[in-house]
């Protein structure tokens, strides 16, 4: 017990926030010429004088409106006095003075008080206000004005984050600079100063304008006004025409994806992910099926989709200029799926008499209904949506066909609940298969859900899921981050394979939760992709190999891992306003050596965010290195007393409290542990020899034994308990116990020594 677990420090290195960066392909996508350093934004008035229809289209588009500075013309919310009381009782005021615009409400340690609004924050079903805050920060107010019914609401009505929560409308969870500018604004450069955590930020237009998609324009305007064909493009970094669906939607997907930025976005990267990491199909953003949970931006729901795979893109159904649908209703489907079999009652079997808007409709519990007659429309059906922001409804782009049967299964929304919302899952699990008949296609929902919850019989599936180019490649990527879960020759020799896939998202993920390797074979099988095409993967490649003392890589590959490293550094830096990166680089200045500039980071995370747990128990893991023990049980102390139901950090007391030798106060925080985490095998095995220290042997006895209903066939967990019976003289358990050793390891001197002795005193 005197070593206390230190995998903390790893675990985060290794898991915590890896980057994955992904979707890299063998494609011509933005051209690259050294001029292309020297090209500036010529902004949307340039080009409207050759592209007057484009112009006309983009005006009082939803990328036009995107942002604005406040005035008369921009403030679509009432501020004549108005006032807004919150479900708390506090009573905000919005008013004008000298022709600006204010707001009295609560602010920095929840203290009333009257903050200028100087921008606009989008336009429709709802609008944000911005207010200045020192060191150049905008933070985005959490009352917002509801466009539809002309009245100011809430985001959070129900859920309240006081002063100190990394929600708080003050705090960085609302910070425009980080969370909304590189997608609201033109050219944004962000200018975050790590040190002194400051912003400089600066862009060339305030709104989503013509360059946000086409990239600086002085090649083209050169082009334009001189007709010298300087070179195939006509001086476009970026081409919107002539181009694959996958490309278009990927010169989308920067903004309209959750994901996270890995430096200002510059146009010509070769591929996506040089510049950002979307998520995975994660089980706090996605259901089990691949539908959309928390506010993932449409990315990731079409790339699932089926329309994605038969190369669909996003202008087939959306006008590009405007936004908006090239047509209404159904008309936008019937492009390409035949009226006569789609658009009839034999296949949607709904009358169509009645409101056909398909507007959604708030039932009093806040639920969304929908008009009568709208499930004659295709989106209504195949598109469900959600409602985010409080009042913005946003269809599912996976468009995927609904499965009543699957949703019961795997518990996840129905679309026919939707409107039927009097009716239950069986009801609609009969009506379909009434429709449909019996037979319905395998779906990978299935196989993510088992995975998720780490039953056994998922890993084969999970295996072939992987290496199966049929399915999109952001459920192979999520399969393969499931299949790190288990353990065997299978799953090794999988995820061997994917580091060789030609899909970056494949090998990053690949890297990210490869299963333990030795040093040599991990040098091996890493080592080459330090020097990958795609920087995403170059980082967690660089960041895999941190588990091996930079003295074992050879001089060559140290270089390649260095520079790797450089890049992960930078990226952590850029986004050093979020509390995860501040750990992560906490966790990456003890490799690299340096344990104050750790305790620096791990400190900074903590202030950025006070929930994130993982960096106390990582700064309590780095005070007991230096033999500080007093800071490390101060430092879980404080966070059990945000949230004392962390068993993790309860078990990472337990653990330090029994190196100080405070062993009752020990057994306290690993029970906690233990009975919180039922299925941690670890927190009841150290619990149970915690106990049999202090000579409490039954106890110490179900505390092993629950270990062992955890990890059946854990040779420590089952040495540990055997040496407690035989202590206890229960030499027929002990034997029990001895005989399942042998069977799993013939050779196991210790079970050959234990039954000799039991036989012998028996």
């Amino acid at each position: 017990m005197r070593h206390w677990e230190t995998s903390g420090l790893i675990a985060t290195l290794l898991l915590a926030l890896t980057l994955p960066l992904y979707l890299w392909h063998d494609q011509q996508w933005p051209v690259e010429r050294p001029e292309n350093e020297a090209l500036t934004f010529v902004g949307r008035k340039a080009c409207a004088k050759c592209h007057a229809r484009e112009d006309r289209a983009f005006d009082k588009s939803h990328h036009d409106l995107a942002m604005a500075v406040a005035s008369e013309k921009s403030m679509r919310g009432d501020f004549n006095n108005a006032t807004f009381t919150c479900s708390r009782g506090v009573t905000s005021r919005f008013y004008r003075k000298e022709g600006k615009f204010f707001v009295h409400t609560e602010g920095v340690d929840g203290v009333m008080t009257d903050f200028e609004i100087t921008h606009t924050f989008g336009w429709t079903p709802l609008q944000q206000y911005l207010i200045p805050f020192p060191g150049g920060r905008l933070q985005c107010l959490p009352l917002a004005w509801d466009d539809q019914k002309k009245e100011w609401f809430h985001l959070y009505p129900e859920t309240y984050f006081d002063p100190g929560d990394w929600m708080y409308w003050t705090n960085r969870a609302h910070t425009w600079n980080s969370m909304c500018a590189d997608c609201h604004s033109t050219n944004y450069k962000k200018g975050y100063d790590f040190k002194k955590d400051t912003y400089n930020y600066s862009f060339s237009e305030i709104n989503v304008s013509c360059e946000a998609c086409h990239g600086p324009g002085s090649g083209h305007v050169t082009w334009a006004e001189t007709m010298q064909p300087l070179n195939s493009d006509n001086g476009l970094i970026v081409q919107t025409s002539n181009i694959s669906a996958r490309q278009e939607v990927e010169l989308c997907a920067f903004c309209h994806s959750r994901r996270s930025p890995a430096g200002d976005y510059a146009h010509g990267h070769k591929n996506l992910l040089d510049s950002m990491d979307p998520r995975l199909l994660d089980e706090r953003l996605y259901f089990a099926d691949g539908q959309i949970l928390d506010e993932v931006y449409v990315y990731n729901s079409f790339i699932q989709s089926k329309m994605f795979d038969r190369e669909v893109r996003c202008s087939d159904c959306h006008d590009i200029h405007s936004l908006k649908l090239h047509h209404k209703d159904n008309q936008t489907c019937l492009q390409c799926h035949q009226a006569d079999i789609y658009d009839r009652y034999e296949h949607h079997f709904h009358k169509k008499e009645g409101d056909k808007t398909g507007k959604p409709i708030k039932a009093e519990d806040g639920s969304i209904l929908f008009a009568v007659g709208t499930g004659t429309s295709c989106v209504q059906c195949h598109m469900p949506g959600r409602v985010y922001m409080g009042n913005d409804y946003r269809p599912d782009h996976s468009m995927r066909i609904p499965r009543p049967d699957l949703n019961q299964d795997l518990e996840t929304p129905d679309a026919c609940l939707r409107c039927h919302v009097d009716k239950k899952r069986q009801w609609s699990v009969d009506f379909t298969t009434k429709w449909y008949g019996e037979k319905r296609q395998a779906h990978y929902g299935t196989t993510l859900n088992a995975g998720r919850k780490r039953q056994p019989e998922a890993q084969s599936k999970l295996i072939k899921m992987v290496g199966n180019p049929l399915y999109p490649v952001l459920v192979r990527a999520t399969a393969l981050e499931l299949l790190g879960q288990y353990q065997g020759l299978e799953v090794l020799a999988q995820f061997k394979k994917s580091l060789d896939s030609d899909e970056a998202l494949i090998r990053q993920t690949a890297l990210a939760f490869m299963p333990g390797l030795a040093p040599a074979q991990r040098i091996k099988l890493v080592g080459p992709l330090l020097s990958d095409p795609v920087k995403g993967v170059r980082i967690e490649a660089a960041r895999n190999l941190t588990s091996i003392p930079n003295r074992e890589l050879d001089q060559n590959l140290r270089k390649q891992h260095d520079k790797a490293l450089n890049e992960f550094q930078e990226a952590l830096e850029y986004s050093g306003d979020f509390a995860n990166s501040r750990m992560n680089l906490g966790a990456l200045h003890i490799y690299q050596g340096d344990p104050e500039l750790a305790v620096a980071a791990l400190q900074k995370a903590i202030a950025i965010d006070r929930n994130l747990y993982a960096a106390y128990r990582n700064l309590a893991v780095l005070y007991s290195q230096q033999q500080k023990l007093d800071l490390a049980e101060a430092t879980l102390r404080q966070a059990l007393a945000l949230d004392d139901t962390l068993y993790g950090i309860h078990y990472s007391l337990g653990l330090l409290l029994a190196e100080m030798k405070s062993y009752e106060e020990a057994i306290i925080h690993l029970k906690k542990a233990a009975d919180g985490w039922p299925h941690h095998g670890r927190a009841h095995y150290n619990l149970g020899i915690l106990l049999e220290f202090l000579q409490r042997g039954p106890e110490a006895e179900i505390a092993l034994e629950q270990a062992i209903r955890v990890e059946p066939e854990n040779m420590q967990y089952l040495t540990a308990l055997a040496r407690l019976y035989v202590a206890e003289k229960k030499l027929d358990q002990a034997a029990d116990l001895a005989e399942k050793i042998l069977l799993a390891d013939p050779n196991n001197r210790f079970g050959r020594q234990l039954l000799e002795y039991i036989n012998t005193n028996r």
